[in-house]
């Protein structure tokens, strides 16, 4: 049975709730885009700096922009008690765009359970590998899972430096 074929995945977690884990829906894209906003703006302060997390994220994005970005890719969502609590993408070819989950949440297995959904369906559709350009707390969680680093690279926002990890995980 595809990961698709069923209504979500619910798994318990740290904090003793359970998360749901779905498919990504236009409805959600107001949350997503403020948990992408505060994810940087409250979960990266140990990493990046005030101007370089307001280069990152300038603003809430739009939420329609959102909207359009989110489902140009499969997008899974993490819900608790009805509320989204993070997400995370996988493009067609294994790339892995976005992984954000609200700061509160971080280190109670919301990423833990995004990741694997979307490891299983990269598996499904016959993905050799996953990668990304991932944050340094992105990193750390990558690293836990088994991806490698293949090289740090320091990218340019607004006219300001924020180095960045391009990683990978061999499917198979």
């Amino acid at each position: 049975m595809s990961i698709w074929q069923r209504p979500c995945l619910k798994k318990p977690n740290i904090m003793g709730d359970e998360i749901q884990i779905r498919q990504f829906r236009n409805e959600d894209a107001e949350a997503a885009a403020q948990i992408f906003y505060d994810a940087v703006h409250i979960g990266a302060t140990e990493f990046y700096d005030e101007a370089q997390r307001s280069a990152w994220a300038v603003e809430v994005p739009n939420s329609d922009a959102w909207r359009d970005r989110l489902n140009a890719q499969i997008t899974f969502v993490a819900t608790s008690d009805k509320q989204l609590v993070g997400y995370m993408t996988l493009a067609d070819d294994g790339y892995i765009d976005l992984a954000f989950v609200r700061p509160d949440r971080i280190g109670t297995g919301v990423a833990k359970a995004l990741y694997n959904a979307v490891e299983t369906k990269a598996i499904e559709f016959g993905a050799s590998r996953l990668y990304s350009e991932a944050s340094f707390l992105a990193k750390r969680f990558f690293e836990r899972q088994g991806w490698s680093v293949l090289k740090q690279q320091t990218i340019e926002r607004h006219g300001i430096k924020l180095t960045n990890f391009v990683m990978e995980k061999q499917l198979g």
